[in-house]
């Protein structure tokens, strides 16, 4: 009998929960940086073998939102308590477990199966470590616990292991040659976006956002015009940098990171443009994807 089903992805910033995402799916589906807030979406990616298929769904991390971008971010959160099949809860051995104890109340109440992953094992100890399972034993009672290392791959194979186990009798959601449900410019303005994150500091990133405006593809390559939005005038100088250097910096990394993505030669056009206040703007979040 074939397996398919939802797991969703949820835990706080910073936690690894994206590059758990690109390990579990096996391929580079969410950005991974070590700046908190850098998954914006809801992002799917698709595990699929001969007798399962994991629909995997990377959220961004949980805050307490400060402006609309945020509380879109949160809403996307949210919607992954009400879908999934079975409910990932990354955290590591670094955060608190009373962080954000609002949303781990709601994880509390789930009815479906909780595994809670302790990511970045590699960086405690074997006390400290199970003196924090036993803390999160309390918070979530009900959730299976299990210490992992995402970057080594450690536990990784368990975590697949007990979804299969967990996942319900179904026939495959998506064909099984698909990997993700987002579109070819999605990928190009997250990989953009993932080395202005890299490259910039203070609050630059953050008022970023990218817009493929040409996408032309053939057998050999793709002709790519990208838009980097940011807020303010000021803000648009540091991206463009003296000389064009700092702009030109990020489109020659992103260039190759696309080079490898797509296995095609690519021609890359980056301009910068403001858009004042967007983070804050309904209209402009809707414009730019988010519901």
């Amino acid at each position: 009998m074939h397996k398919a089903g939802f797991v969703n992805i949820v835990g706080n910033p910073n936690v690894g929960k994206s590059t758990l995402m690109n390990v579990l799916v096996g391929e580079r589906v969410s950005i991974a940086t070590f700046k908190a807030q850098t998954t914006r979406h809801r992002i799917m990616g698709i595990y699929n073998s001969e007798e399962m298929q994991i629909v995997f769904s990377d959220t961004p991390g949980v805050l307490k939102p400060n402006y609309k971008l945020q509380e879109s971010m949160l809403n996307f959160s949210n919607s992954a308590l009400t879908d999934a099949d079975v409910l990932l809860y990354v955290t590591d051995v670094v955060e608190t477990p009373d962080k954000n104890n609002e949303f781990i109340d709601k994880v509390r109440k789930q009815t479906v199966p909780v595994l809670l992953l302790i990511n970045k094992i590699d960086l405690s100890n074997q006390d400290d470590l199970a003196k924090l399972v036993e803390e999160w034993k309390k918070l979530i009672p009900q959730a299976e616990i299990i210490p992992i290392s995402a970057t080594a791959k450690f536990n990784v194979d368990y975590i697949i292991k007990r979804i299969k186990e967990l996942l319900p009798d179904s026939p495959p959601y998506f064909d099984k040659n698909q990997w993700t449900d987002k579109p070819a410019r999605f990928f190009v303005a997250e990989i953009i976006r993932e080395k202005i994150l890299l490259y910039y500091d203070k609050e630059i990133p953050y008022s970023v956002e990218v817009v493929v405006e040409q996408f032309k593809e053939d057998t050999k390559k793709i002709q790519i015009n990208a838009v980097i939005y940011v807020e303010r005038d000021s803000q648009k100088g540091i991206i463009i940098g003296k000389q064009g250097k700092a702009l030109k910096k990020v489109a020659t990394e992103a260039r190759r990171d696309l080079e490898r993505f797509f296995g095609k030669t690519i021609f890359l056009g980056t301009y910068v443009k403001v858009d004042k206040d967007w983070r804050s703007s309904d209209k402009e979040l809707h414009n730019f994807g988010y519901r």
